[in-house]
């Protein structure tokens, strides 16, 4: 199945009324042009891998083990390592390269992973660089950390190529957590990820599925390139696209702007006249998504979220069709947890995977508490509620 990746430029408001209702008259015509089922797709894309994809969908029928009120404890199906010779006497010095703090996301993830390390008397200092979402500076902060006498090193890498030399480097000198991103090495102690890019790919793509009619006109909006959690999210989807004779009319970077997000979906609804459902990799931008169909006097279409409260609060208040598949913000804790555990000598999984639940129509209540007030762009799945200084810490206040 071939995808048009094709930008208009943008048209003056009433040549763009007009040019769309014309469109929009013609929409059997178009649906005709609906793309050819392909039972048995497969992904092309150079982070594919079929075992994974396989098995990230069975992972998300999996239960869970550990403690059920701390999904940040939770593991599925883990291979447990001894980590006896890590072993250090606290105080401990943990260090942390991060790949940055450039979006909503990751914000409220490294406020959740700081208030976790002051729950941890034994870390006596936390060292922490930003790298800016900049590869090479990444590279270097590692190298720099690690001559730092670091008990332990935490990684969250930019890009998945260019950093794993990196990395391999540093598991010579210090034992290394890996979370969140992954890289091209099984040398860190764990790799820390909910089930992963697949699975939330999958969510969303099948959701659409679902909900669009036949013939309809489904557009994909992607962030950046070259990161595996992202692409195996977009390589998921298009499996499921091809295999449904889905019509994808445009796969498009956004590259994490809401401006550019609504210039794109205006640009695509004056081209097709009408976009019948709004996938995408990243949730942090669906209402930029949303606007763009408000501001025409549109309908939004179903769409693919995430659980950032403008989304989730949006698609309560309007009733929309939509879904959120999460990468869940609670497991920024889980790294200094494992931290703990791997400098007092104990077993961690090497592959700590873990859950990462879908917000439907049906449970979306219990993801908007009434109890305290967050602000648009935090995460409702931050794993945060028990912290010291919650709802503060992350910008919000109590409604009592």
């Amino acid at each position: 199945m071939s995808h048009r990746i094709t930008r208009l430029a943008r048209l003056p408001r009433a040549a763009f009324i007009f040019f769309a209702a014309m469109l929009a008259i013609s929409s059997f015509a178009m649906q005709a042009s609906a793309q050819d089922a392909t039972p048995g797709a497969t992904s092309d894309s150079p982070f594919f891998n079929q075992e994974d994809y396989e098995s990230q969908l069975a992972q998300m029928e999996a239960e869970p083990q550990g403690p059920e009120d701390q999904p940040w404890l939770q593991m599925i199906d883990p291979e447990m390592v001894d980590t006896s010779e890590y072993a250090t006497e606290s105080p401990w010095h943990v260090c942390f390269s991060n790949a940055g703090v450039n979006n909503p996301w990751r914000a409220v993830g490294w406020e959740t992973m700081q208030a976790q390390v002051e729950e941890i008397p034994e870390i006596e200092t936390f060292t922490a660089v930003d790298a800016e979402g900049d590869d090479n500076k990444q590279i270097s902060d590692i190298q720099d950390l690690v001559g730092q006498d670091c008990d332990i090193l935490i990684v969250s890498p930019n890009t998945t190529e260019a950093l794993t030399p990196a990395i391999e480097s540093a598991c010579e000198q210090v034992p290394v957590i890996v979370f969140d991103r992954g890289v091209n090495t099984d040398c860190p102690v764990t790799f820390i990820h909910p089930i992963g890019g697949y699975a939330y790919g999958a969510a969303g793509a099948d959701f659409i599925v679902e909900n669009v009619p036949e013939g309809g006109n489904v557009l994909a909006l992607r962030i950046l390139p070259g990161v595996d959690v992202l692409e195996t999210r977009w390589a998921a989807a298009d499996i499921a696209f091809q295999e449904a004779g889905i019509n994808v009319v445009g796969v498009e970077f956004t590259e994490g702007d809401r401006a550019n997000v609504k210039s794109i979906v205006t640009d695509y609804i004056a081209q097709y006249g009408q976009i019948d459902g709004v996938w995408m990799d990243a949730g942090q931008d669906a209402v930029a998504v949303i606007e763009a169909f408000e501001d025409l006097g549109m309908d939004v279409p179903p769409i693919v979220g995430e659980d950032q409260l403008d989304f989730l609060t949006a698609w309560q208040d309007q009733g929309l069709t939509a879904v959120a598949p999460t990468y869940p913000n609670f497991q920024w804790r889980t790294p200094v947890l494992a931290a703990q555990m791997i400098l007092s000598g104990e077993e961690v999984p090497s592959e700590w995977v873990l859950p990462q639940p879908i917000i439907t129509e049906d449970n979306i209540d219990q993801y908007l508490s009434a109890d305290v007030t967050m602000p648009p762009l935090h995460y409702a799945l931050c794993g945060c509620e028990d912290l010291p200084d919650y709802p503060e810490r992350w910008g919000g206040e109590s409604s009592g």
